[in-house]
């Protein structure tokens, strides 16, 4: 009897023990359950929120800016967060954006290894107008680019901060312009406004050939002319001479050797034309900059022999070594000669086009020598339009 006692209750023990075991394993499970879900619930909100930081970061690049007409109506530029695509990479469709000049520059010197283009690329000249407020020779410019193909240029303007270009949207010059820093004349940062201007327009992978102009600026021929003999030209077009006297190797620094001797310092016009490869050499270029952003003060004046300089030095064979925008030295100043109303006569604009001299281009040579020509003041804008069908043929 005492056995049989002994053997129901070890029976019971172990039902109970075995029930336990399942309530644990049951109890450890929907615990598992539970987990898993939570798991899963935290994972999407988390990875909700890491997308919406990413795209707040990316949004961040770029400003909604604000362009204001000729009657100063403000019209809203939306420069958010665009479409990754190949039309967006090769040409970018807002100016505005918070880069860095560093920043810009790297982005601005990207090559493609791969030859070819993957979509149909016809080569544009971009007309960059370094100038410090209003385009006082805007109809002009107007008048130029009217019923021309837009896509055999591109405009880029850099005026002081704070300056906000009022023109109409049917404008060619509208959005045209780049996100600028303070400008000083004779100072390194002309060159920097220059490779500014040089960075935005190398990010359109279509612009082949870039000029630089001022706002006292103006074409002496109609654009399919200096369309033609720009995009057809072997060479780009950056004057370097060596002046021997106090203007010129005068300015030189002793502590740009060795990277920069005396023999090889030179002075040209700040008014230049170039292809893309060597747009791309400039903007990239630090170890010579950085040079004469050191050394190259006071009474330097940069923007006259940083160009001539660096390009003589490494790449005076892809250089015609002349300018194609004429200017006026002739009264011995440290500005030149400003053409004003009076000045303005048939006469005198085909006296600029067809002076008697001759220069080369590619096997050839030319009585086409300069395209562009300044400086004219603002009084000269009406006798100019009176006479561009007449003389420049537009």
């Amino acid at each position: 009897m005492a056995r049989n006692r002994e053997k129901e209750d070890a029976n019971r023990v172990s039902v109970k023990d075995s029930s336990f075991s399942v309530l644990k394993l049951i109890s450890i499970l929907i615990g598992f359950v539970i987990g898993v879900v939570l798991g899963l619930a935290s994972s999407s909100h988390i990875d909700l929120y890491l997308y919406k930081g990413d795209e707040l970061n990316a949004r961040s690049m770029y400003i909604d800016t604000v362009q204001f007409t000729e009657n100063n109506d403000k019209v809203s530029v939306n420069c958010q967060r665009e479409d990754i695509s190949l039309n967006n990479f090769i040409r970018p469709k807002c100016l505005s954006h918070r880069m860095t000049d560093e920043e810009l520059f790297w982005r601005a010197s990207l090559v493609p290894e791969k030859e070819g283009f993957p979509f149909k690329r016809l080569p544009k000249v971009a007309f960059m107008f370094l100038t410090r407020g209003p385009l006082p020779m805007l109809p002009l410019w107007e008048k130029f680019f009217r019923d021309q193909d837009p896509e055999k240029y591109s405009i880029y303007v850099h005026a002081l901060p704070g300056y906000e270009l009022s023109v109409p949207s049917s404008s060619v010059f509208f959005r045209r312009q780049i996100p600028s820093q303070h400008v000083a004349w004779g100072s390194i940062s002309l060159v920097d406004a220059e490779k500014r201007l040089l960075a935005n327009a190398l990010m359109d992978f279509s612009n082949e050939r870039f000029v630089l102009l001022s706002e006292s600026c103006i074409p002496i021929y109609n654009f399919q002319t200096v369309y033609k003999y720009l995009v057809g030209s072997m060479h780009s077009f950056v004057e370097s001479y060596d002046d021997p006297s106090r203007y010129g190797r005068g300015r030189y620094s002793r502590w740009m050797e060795p990277h920069i001797h005396l023999s090889e310092w030179r002075k040209g016009s700040q008014w230049f034309e170039i292809h893309r490869t060597l747009a791309i050499k400039m903007i990239s270029d630090t170890k010579y900059y950085t040079l004469f952003s050191r050394y190259c003060r006071p009474s330097c004046f940069p923007d006259e022999h940083y160009l001539p300089t660096f390009f003589e030095k490494f790449y005076g064979s892809l250089s015609a070594n002349r300018t194609v925008t004429y200017v006026d030295w002739t009264l011995l100043s440290p500005h030149p000669a400003t053409f004003t109303a009076s000045n303005i006569t048939e006469g005198f604009i085909e006296s600029l086009r067809k002076n008697g001299t001759r220069c080369s281009y590619n096997t050839a040579t030319t009585s086409v020598c300069i395209l562009f020509a300044r400086k004219f003041d603002p009084s000269a804008l009406n006798p100019l339009l009176s006479i561009t069908s007449k003389v420049m043929g537009f």
